[in-house]
This record gives structure tokens, sequence and C-alpha cells, in this order.
């Protein structure tokens, strides 16, 4: 259960980080209130998942998540350079994820 919530946690870290950039640097109010809460709930569940797990697990596959997201996203979403070594390294940091997912018990 804690990796699904870590999971979860990882994809609200995406959604408030994009939130970031709808905000216009918090200078707006709904999305600087989407921004927010998904900033509480990703570390609430967060909060949860280090109950069972390493916290250095936890957390470099929470920011792991929330790095690849957002990457891939800002690519998608706001035109950002999809380079063959961008796109390389963001995938690097994919395999680190499956990677501490595999080593850790992925339980």
């Amino acid at each position: 259960m804690s990796w699904y919530l870590l999971l979860l946690a990882g994809l609200f870290e995406i959604g408030w980080a994009i939130g970031l950039e709808y905000s216009d640097g918090l200078s707006k109010p709904v999305p600087t209130l989407g921004t927010v809460a998904a900033l509480v709930i990703s570390m609430v569940l967060l909060a949860q998942a280090v109950k069972d797990l390493p916290i250095g697990t936890a957390y470099a596959v929470w920011t792991g998540i929330g790095a690849v997201g957002t990457a891939s996203l800002g690519i998608v979403l706001f035109d950002e350079p999809a380079t063959l070594a961008r796109v390389g390294f963001i995938s690097v940091i994919l395999v680190g994820i499956v990677g501490l997912h595999l080593v850790s018990g992925g339980h």
C-alpha cells in the first residue's frame, strides 16, 4: 500500500510543479489554490508512505516521479525542447525509480 501512496504522492507533486507555471508566480488565485492543494496532498501522502518505506528511498522515488512527470509535461504542454539528450536523461531518472522499487522489495 505504501508504494501506491508514494506513486500518488509523486503524481500530486507533478500537479503542483505544473501548477506553478499556470499560477504565474502564484499571482493567479485559482491556479495558485490548485497548486497549494496539490502540494499539501503530495506531502501528506509522502508522509504516510514513509511510515513503511525508508525515507531515502521514498524521497528519491517521490522526487524522481515529480522530475520525470514535470519534465515530460513541460515538453508536451509548454513546448520545452525534446532533444535526444534530454529525453535520454529523463529516461535515466525513470530507470532509477524502477531500480529503487525493485531493490526495495517492491511491496
